[in-house]
């Protein structure tokens, strides 16, 4: 199964981000796992908890909440400007095999943080990485689709056409 960059893993990207480079398929996944809904981890690590056995992760930095500055452009490409701060939550974390899971999340569910960082690093595991992308990644990709395409369904209910009659003056009245 391929994990094809879809959309970016924040709404801005960096030149660290970029979609041709070595770690696109992780910054997928690792935008997936951050917009995830605190719930759906937690039944998605309901699944795996079991398999991997009770010492399945070591917390290698506690979920820690923090602020970010959040930065825009107007129009898109204009000067960068301040737009405010927002509140993010980060961990890192071992699995027993002795791979590094990260995660950054919007907000301050220190769990949300936490299972992120869990599937980061079990997506880096050949063994694991299939599973987790069938099992966990595809029904967040599949969920976030289904609020994109309502939002578009309001957004669509809404829309206004207008049409403008252009006056043909003084054609063919010569």
């Amino acid at each position: 199964m391929s994990l094809e960059p879809e959309f970016a893993m924040t709404e801005s990207r960096t030149a660290t981000a970029d979609a041709s480079g070595p770690n696109a398929a992780r910054a997928e996944w690792m935008g997936l796992l951050a917009r995830a809904s605190d719930t759906q981890l937690e039944a998605a690590w309901a699944n795996f908890a079991e398999d991997l056995g009770g010492n399945a992760y070591s917390v290698l930095r506690a979920p820690e909440k923090g602020l970010v500055m959040v930065r825009g452009r107007a129009g898109g490409d204009g000067a960068p400007f301040n737009l405010g701060e927002m509140a993010v939550t980060r961990c890192s974390v071992r699995l027993i095999d002795g791979t590094v899971g990260h995660a950054y999340v919007a907000g301050r569910s220190e769990r949300h943080a936490e299972l992120a960082a869990v599937f980061d690093g079990l997506m880096q595991t050949s063994d694991w990485s299939g599973r987790v992308a069938e099992q966990v990644l595809l029904p967040i990709r599949a969920t976030l689709a289904a609020a994109r395409a309502q939002t578009a369904a309001k957004t669509a209910a809404t829309k206004v056409e207008f049409f403008t009659m252009v006056r043909e003056q003084g054609v063919g009245t010569e």
